[in-house]
């Protein structure tokens, strides 16, 4: 282990000045891509509900990006499991600068965090293990914010020699983050900052921490669908960027290596085995990815990254998009241009847009329903008062709630997204209080009014359909992806 440690040292040059700048530009034909290929592959991507972003890049050049409105370029985007990806390339970072090694034992960090009694798995459990999610645990210990620790952790049986037993494990990544922490006195964000973030030009990364103040590791960060692209890049030149080295190439390979067994389907990008926090794909590719749909796929034997943000339910839909539409398309020499057809994609890419409320605008028979307030029974949503309001001829419905004890207004376009913030609606409503939110309304006939909300920086979207009878208003909602139940209880109202 020394040796692989120094190793890594010698290829990790502390205090190197790497100039910041987005990825260059290129055609796709100069890259050895067909335009109509990747047209097809962007199109075939669109045909699954739910795509927020992706940006694919040849030979270190992006070669086609877009973004679902309201989703855009300059928007960072929720990563969740994908950030476990960072978390690692920290731990290989704190390796080469000698704060520690993958055969330390994770108890050894945490002394005044351990439990009364010490099993033997948990005293041979090292930071390897934390890496591969092979820490011993049949369970996953808990991982909610305001819970989860080092403590929790410890306390969690370990039933199973650690190095044995795959299981994927968030709260063994939270460990790493809390480590590196612990041996470096930064959070992984901020040591990260300097090291990895400022020369990828990763401007505004944002991690959500515990309640102690450590990056949650294991989920939280956000960043746009180009810094993925960009991360992604930094792996495949094996740590290098702009020729100069910014992570150990050794730790590359190792970290998107297979390290352990995790199944064997082979149908399956999640039976290819497991890297420290990277998952092997089919086609010789590894990626981190996070829960919905978030994907930075790196493909070595293509010289190519494909980066993917979205709210889906069925992941591997869009991975196999990559492999059936995409991977084909890489040609090993550059191709004669095609300016119509590079036309022709950059048009597919700017149409890309978020289905809106399908429906009809406001019928006449429906105008009274307009600036009524209704007032709601008591219910889990904490859903109090609720009024749909408009001042423009009806183009755009604000809808005003009271949530949580707090004035909310939504503004929703027909047919068109209007923006705003709300509190995030899939989680308890104090975590993310103004989220970036944009809305679209139609309606279904003369009663019934249904509203499309989209967490424009998340993979949530929620339609929310109200009937109004008379005096009431009953109100049903059902998000696109959760990790819950994804549909509402019944809500019920009375105008005041």
């Amino acid at each position: 282990m020394k040796t692989i440690a120094r190793i890594l040292g010698l290829f990790f040059l502390a205090g190197i000045i790497v100039n910041a700048q987005p990825l260059p530009r290129g055609t796709p034909e100069a890259q050895g891509v067909s335009s109509a290929a990747l047209r097809e592959f962007v199109t075939s991507l669109n045909q699954i509900d739910g795509l927020h972003g992706v940006v694919v890049a040849r030979h270190g050049q992006v070669i086609a990006e877009g973004w679902w409105n309201p989703y855009a370029a300059q928007h960072e985007h929720m990563l969740y499991s994908l950030s476990k990806s960072f978390t690692s390339t920290a731990v290989g970072l704190a390796i080469a600068d000698g704060k520690l090694s993958l055969d330390d034992e994770v108890l050894n960090f945490f002394p005044d965090d351990a439990p009364e009694h010490i099993s033997d798995n948990l005293r041979a459990m090292r930071v390897r293990d934390l890496l591969i999610m092979s820490t011993g645990h049949q369970d996953e210990p808990p991982i909610a914010p305001e819970v989860i620790s080092a403590k929790t952790f410890l306390a969690q049986p370990v039933p199973h020699l650690p190095g044995t037993h795959f299981k994927y494990n968030t709260a063994a990544t939270f460990m790493l983050s809390a480590i590196v922490q612990k041996v470096t006195g930064e959070t992984v964000l901020d040591y990260l900052r300097p090291r990895l973030f400022a020369p990828l030009d990763i401007q505004s990364p944002v991690w959500e921490t515990n309640y102690q103040g450590i990056s949650l590791g294991g989920y939280g960060l956000r960043v746009r669908t180009e810094d993925l692209a960009k991360f992604g890049q930094l792996y495949l030149q094996r740590g290098s960027w702009h020729g100069q080295p910014l992570l150990p190439a050794a730790w590359v390979n190792q970290a998107t290596s297979r390290q352990t067994s995790n199944g064997s389907n082979p149908n399956s990008d999640w039976n290819q085995g497991y890297g420290f926090q990277f998952w092997r794909c089919r086609h010789n590719a590894y990626r981190g990815d996070g829960a919905f749909g978030q994907y930075c796929v790196v493909m070595p034997d293509q010289d190519a990254v494909v980066a993917i943000n979205s709210g889906v339910k069925d992941m591997q839909a869009v991975l196999n998009v990559i492999w059936d539409k995409l991977l084909p398309a890489f040609q090993a020499r550059s191709l004669p241009p095609n300016a119509a057809g590079d036309a022709d994609l950059k048009a597919t890419l700017a149409r890309l847009a978020v289905r809106p409320a399908a429906g009809n605008p406001l019928p006449a028979n429906a105008r009274h329903l307009l600036n009524r307030q209704y007032k709601f029974i008591a219910n889990d949503k904490q859903l109090t008062g609720l009024s749909l309001v408009s001042t423009d001829n009806v183009k755009t419905l604000l809808l005003k709630l009271q949530l949580g004890g707090r004035d909310v207004a939504i503004p929703c376009g027909y047919q068109h997204w209007e923006r705003g913030t709300a509190p995030l609606f899939t989680g308890a409503l104090g975590d993310f209080p103004d989220e970036p939110t944009a809305g679209t309304f139609a309606w279904l006939d003369d009663s019934t009014c249904a509203l499309k909300l989209c967490a424009y920086e998340t993979p949530y979207h929620l339609m929310l359909t109200l009937k109004f009878a008379g005096d009431k208003v009953s109100l049903t909602a059902e998000s696109n992806v959760a990790f819950g139940p994804t549909r509402w209880p019944e809500l019920s109202g009375q105008a005041e």
